[in-house]
């Protein structure tokens, strides 16, 4: 609301850019429609175009397809060069590691980190991501019920519930360092469990990395207490206070590339070279 005020008041103000820098975009995980809920990306992106923003900078979209929402220019900036870096200069033997993807959903960020490192490829199967199921918004529609009053002769088969097959691990991270890379961690169940699995296969160290670290609730005492060896995440959320509770949560700076895409804007020059040696995947 904050931002949408300032730009409102810059707009009133007769301002010719309104350039709005928001390094995590909220809600973007909300960015497809489960049952009737909302797109609360879209939304959000009708907003702050209507309270007269002319161009976002932002990192690491969750969806990317999330920048057709909008009707004016979105530049998305990766983080993944300088989680790279950390990689290669933090992580010690990083040449005897495996890039793991916690659900087959992660696997294309995994692959294409995997292949600028030249290292391994490993996949977590069967891991319930409930940010990614269809959730029940409490209307049950279609009805459950195989007697409900519907239309005659309108027969609705029966919604079958979803079974989670069985945890397996593809890949062999036996007697290797595990990095399990992600955009978001937010709940972190999902990694302390992916993190026990690769524990049970024989990975001696495992490393998790992210783009943005909101890391609420009991997050940090979770990472605290798990087989997570370090939590690597960036500084486009805030979290000073995460890392008091928990001495694993490392921090990467990324300030140089948003300050140096405002630099660029500012004096109308190409944006393509913070975006060299990006994949599509990334």
């Amino acid at each position: 609301m904050e931002l949408l005020i300032m730009a409102y008041a810059l707009k009133t103000a007769c301002a010719r850019n309104i350039i709005g820098v928001i390094p995590y975009f909220p809600y973007s995980k909300q960015s497809k429609m489960r049952k009737r809920g909302s797109i609360v990306c879209k939304l959000l992106a009708s907003m702050l175009a209507k309270a007269g923003l002319t161009h976002i900078i932002t990192m690491d979209l969750h969806q990317k397809e999330i920048q057709g929402f909008f009707s004016f220019p979105v530049d998305n900036l990766r983080a993944s060069p300088f989680l790279l870096q950390y990689i290669q200069e933090e992580i010690p033997n990083y040449r005897n590691a495996v890039i793991v993807a916690k659900s087959p959903d992660a696997a294309k960020r995994a692959q294409s980190y995997a292949e600028r490192l030249r290292l391994g490829l490993a996949v977590i199967h069967g891991e319930a991501q409930c940010t990614e199921l269809d959730m029940d918004d409490g209307r049950h529609s279609p009805p459950m019920v195989k007697n409900a009053t519907v239309h005659p002769g309108l027969e609705l088969p029966l919604m079958m519930a979803k079974e989670k097959p069985p945890i397996t691990v593809v890949g062999d991270v036996g007697g290797r360092i595990a990095i399990i890379v992600d955009d978001i961690i937010d709940d972190v169940e999902s990694f302390v469990a992916a993190a026990e699995i690769l524990k049970e296969r024989g990975a001696y160290k495992i490393y998790v990395m992210a783009t943005h670290g909101i890391l609420s609730a009991d997050a940090p005492r979770l990472i605290e207490e798990s087989s997570i060896d370090e939590v690597v995440v960036t500084n486009t959320v805030p979290h000073e206070v995460q890392k008091l509770q928990c001495p694993k949560i490392k921090t990467v700076d990324i300030s140089l590339i948003l300050s140096e895409a405002i630099r660029r804007i500012h004096n109308g020059e190409s944006m393509a070279y913070l975006f060299r040696n990006i994949t599509v995947d990334d």
